[in-house]
């Protein structure tokens, strides 16, 4: 009784509810053999969401939740990037037409199959970072990483910086987000870091994005754009369509629409 106190007290101490965790996470953290996991599940204490994933407590999961546990269980090197990422940072409102949440995580490790198993409310799309940046590692991949908090009892969750969801979210157009609703989303974005965006420019291996980003800050003449130095970013050759029936844009080199209000 008191070991079975004591294992409930420690639970309660390192693994807050709603929070899901992998059978070698409660092995090395909990010093849980399988036996005693089985026992917690069969007393309720753990609830088995998947073979070897467990969580604790009966609030509903959450797509925070299951990204904690691939960053901060699982180490993967996943983070939520593209829209999602602008949406935690305030930029855009942007209404999905499907009942499904989808969340977009950018990295270049293998989903896990419980990642679009265990709720039928969100729907996590993932992303190699090659679409972008090709040959880029986790390392350098992180340092365009931030934080965000997301419940008091977890840790903080990693997003892109701004500057890079950015450019993920222009990888999406015009299949996925419209470009005048990527035209409203940039339309805000006053305030990024021109070191920042100088970096990822120069890194990007994906011309397409590079050519719209900069078709877009130039419409909008921001002071960070004023400061890039366009000598550095390679935006290969030849023309580019983004738009079908439009109209090219001489600079940039890309078909955009011929009335747009962006």
């Amino acid at each position: 009784m008191a070991i079975n106190t004591e294992r409930r007290k420690l639970l309660e101490q390192i693994m807050p509810e709603t929070m899901i965790v992998t059978r070698n996470w409660l092995a090395n953290k909990a010093f849980l053999d399988k036996h005693a996991i089985d026992n917690l599940v069969k007393s309720e204490q753990l609830k088995l969401l998947w073979p070897g994933l467990y969580t604790r407590g009966k609030s509903q999961l959450s797509w925070q939740s299951m990204v904690y546990t691939l960053q901060a269980v699982m180490k993967t090197d996943f983070v939520v990037g593209g829209l999602s990422a602008l949406e935690l940072k305030g930029y855009s409102h942007y209404i999905p037409i499907s009942k499904k949440e989808t969340v977009h995580l950018y990295g270049n490790d293998k989903l896990p199959g419980w990642a679009n198993k265990l709720t039928e409310k969100v729907a996590f799309k993932r992303h190699t970072r090659n679409k972008l940046f090709s040959g880029m590692e986790k390392e350098i991949s992180e340092k365009y990483t931030t934080t965000v908090t997301w419940k008091l009892e977890l840790d903080e969750l990693r997003i892109s910086y701004p500057e890079r969801a950015c450019l993920e979210m222009l990888n999406e157009v015009p299949g996925k987000i419209s470009i005048e609703n990527a035209g409203q989303l940039i339309q805000g974005m006053t305030t990024l870091s021109p070191r920042t965006l100088q970096n990822l420019l120069e890194a990007c291996t994906n011309v397409k994005v590079k050519r719209l980003f900069l078709w877009f800050a130039s419409r909008h003449n921001y002071i960070w754009f004023s400061k890039l130095n366009m000598d550095k970013i390679d935006l290969g050759s030849g023309n580019r369509v983004i738009v079908k029936g439009g109209k090219l844009d001489k600079t940039y080199q890309i078909t955009v629409p011929k009335d747009f209000q962006y």
